[in-house]
């Protein structure tokens, strides 16, 4: 969808204050994206900590598109679409031409230091496009193609940054990426709702009896439940498949990416502590127990251990 130049709308963001095209520039853009990244999502805080200081940046500049298009797709005001056209314009300019958005000029700084294809960026930006429009999902197979655009070009980009570019590791981050995000969307049923958006499939709904309506009246019935108990058992699944890249990797990345799969399964087993009741409580895991996740997996690692203890693979209420 494109628009004409009087309908242009305006991307948000930061404004640069040094000249265009300087060292000065390139440096301030890559401090907004740190800003953003540090302001709003508490995880760079504590898992960047132990990552190569020359790799730092570029997870931010990383962040900061991630953090832009879903910004675009949820909570922009105006036209989304034009919007998302705009920002995808911007990529444009990362691969040929010279972007003006600071996140972008950070981002291509990015792109052609690690040699990182389009597809995944224009992935993530489509996924946004979907949500627009797309509000149900009639089976899983439908909503795992949602998820390989919404989630798994975030884990193809980590892997493109730690330097993997093997398929087969990019195809268990796949697996991986994909639970985080269906963690995500079990841990927000009753938030999601009220934004109009069900991401459970309808076919599993019908299958154990759950309708719309026991979600808009927020009634954890048995049946929610047990739908519930089959969305987690199947997602941890997924978590189990993908945890397999952890041995295919070396040094920080190797906590990293165990770390991805600790917190997915950490919110697993809060939804199971509820009792699978995730509309009347959102399922949260808090700071100190995301610290204490990391100082495990790095102390683990150093001890030649595998990162994640076997237990945490295990549901909390079983």
């Amino acid at each position: 969808m494109q628009t004409s130049a009087s309908e242009t709308p305006a991307l948000p963001g930061p404004t640069l204050a040094s000249p265009p095209g300087s060292p000065e520039q390139i440096a301030e853009a890559f401090d907004l994206c740190e800003r953003l990244a540090k302001t709003h999502y508490e995880n760079f805080s504590v898992g960047t900590r132990l990552i190569p200081r020359e790799l730092r940046k570029h997870f931010y500049s990383v962040y900061a598109f991630c953090r832009g298009v879903d910004d675009l797709g949820d909570e922009a005001d105006g036209n989304r679409l034009a919007l998302l056209d705009e920002w995808e314009k911007q990529l444009d300019l990362c691969y040929k031409g010279s972007p003006t958005h600071p996140y972008f000029i950070a981002l291509r700084q990015t792109i052609g230091q690690f040699s990182i294809p389009r597809e995944p960026f224009e992935k993530l930006i489509e996924a946004n496009r979907r949500d627009q429009t797309v509000l149900r999902h009639p089976d899983y197979e439908e909503l795992l193609d949602y998820c390989d655009h919404s989630a798994n070009p975030v884990g193809h980009l980590v892997l493109y940054i730690f330097g993997h570019r093997e398929p087969e590791l990019h195809s268990l981050a796949d697996s991986t990426c994909t639970a985080l995000q269906l963690a995500n969307f079990w841990q927000d049923v009753e938030r999601d709702y009220r934004i109009g958006r069900i991401y459970i499939p309808e076919e599993d709904m019908k299958r154990f009896g759950v309708s719309e309506e026991t979600i808009r009246e927020r009634a954890a019935t048995p049946e929610f439940k047990k739908l519930m108990r089959f969305e987690i058992d199947r997602t941890r699944e997924l978590f189990i498949e993908g945890y397999e890249l952890v041995r295919h990797v070396r040094g920080q990345a190797r906590i990293d990416l165990a770390l991805f799969t600790a917190g997915g399964l950490t919110v697993l087993r809060e939804i199971e502590k509820l009792d699978y009741d995730v509309l009347s409580k959102r399922p949260e895991v808090s700071k100190f127990a995301k610290i204490r996740l990391l100082i495990s997996a790095y102390v683990r690692s150093r001890l030649r251990l595998e990162p994640l203890p076997a237990r945490l693979f295990r549901p909390a209420n079983r």
